[in-house]
């Protein structure tokens, strides 16, 4: 399925994503994180304009979620990861 779609964006999304991807790489789990988990935060402490804040944390999830991708320095470093799971019945 990889083959048939590519996985860079084109267009100013592929470019946002290609600095994102050089820039913090290693970092962009975390950096995601920190900023889905402080837009909650914010969401349920201020009480001006909550939407802001659930769609700062919405960004940040989607951030984290995405990751890197295959442009950046530690997927050349390590590589795509894969995972087997066996069936217990075989």
């Amino acid at each position: 399925m990889r083959r048939l779609f590519s996985t860079f964006a084109r267009g100013w999304p592929g470019v946002g994503l290609l600095v994102l991807r050089l820039v913090a790489g290693l970092w962009t789990p975390i950096a995601g994180s920190l900023v889905a988990a402080s837009g909650i935060w914010f969401a349920a402490t201020q009480v001006e304009d909550p939407l802001a804040n659930l769609l700062l944390a919405t960004i940040g999830a989607a951030l984290a979620l995405v990751g890197p991708g295959t442009w950046s320095i530690d997927a050349r470093l390590f590589g795509w990861k894969r995972i087997d799971i066996r069936d217990r019945a075989t």
